[in-house]
């Protein structure tokens, strides 16, 4: 027998053991999240092509329900024109060029307006804007389709392009535990050697 039960320092074996169950616990909980990661693409991915429309969701807690589904908005007042990192809709790099609106009712809301290639911000004094809800950091933006202010259209939002890496972190944290076990057994060998 390599160790004697006698041999094992009791509190640091425990100390390992409660690590080591706290990192398998945390893997098993990013296996978990990737399978709702993976059902929440696949409902993004069946209602991407629907024509049904939703109302603008005004509650950030609405927000994950509308998303890939088609509204509208009426923009009141533009208050500023961003030139954001887009893609049109045939791949093509360039700039979304984004208005931050006053919202019909209240409220204010991003809209993707369309795609170009050049830096230069378009005229556009707001107005009704249809299209689909797409992500945007914590919130959400609508892209124009069909675009607006004599933009080119830009890549309609696809729920692929979520970040889905919750089974490489599954595997670091089950790597971590290992490695703790790992590190644990060897500081024991050389301890009773």
């Amino acid at each position: 027998m390599i160790f004697g039960i006698r041999r094992w320092p009791i509190l640091p074996t425990l100390i390992v053991f409660a690590a080591v169950a706290t990192m398998v616990g945390l893997g098993v909980w990013q296996l978990q999240r990737a399978q709702w990661k993976a059902d929440l693409k696949a409902q993004y991915a069946s209602v991407l092509d629907s024509s049904a429309q939703v109302s603008w969701p005004r509650d950030p807690a609405d927000f994950e329900a509308a998303l890939y589904r088609r509204s509208s908005v009426v923009c009141d007042r533009v208050l500023r024109i961003d030139g954001l990192a887009g893609r049109s809709a045939e791949g093509r790099a360039g700039l979304a060029q984004v208005a931050a609106c006053m919202l019909d009712g209240g409220g204010e809301g991003a809209v993707a307006l369309g795609w170009s290639g050049t830096p230069d911000l378009p005229q556009w004094n707001g107005g009704e804007v249809s299209g689909i809800i797409g992500p945007a950091g914590n919130g959400i933006r609508l892209i124009a389709d069909p675009p607006v202010a004599g933009l080119e259209p830009l890549a309609k939002p696809d729920p692929a392009d979520l970040p889905d890496n919750h089974l490489a972190y599954a595997g670091q944290w089950f790597f971590f535990a290992l490695t703790a076990l790992a590190i644990y057994v060897l500081a024991l060998r050389r301890r009773t050697s």
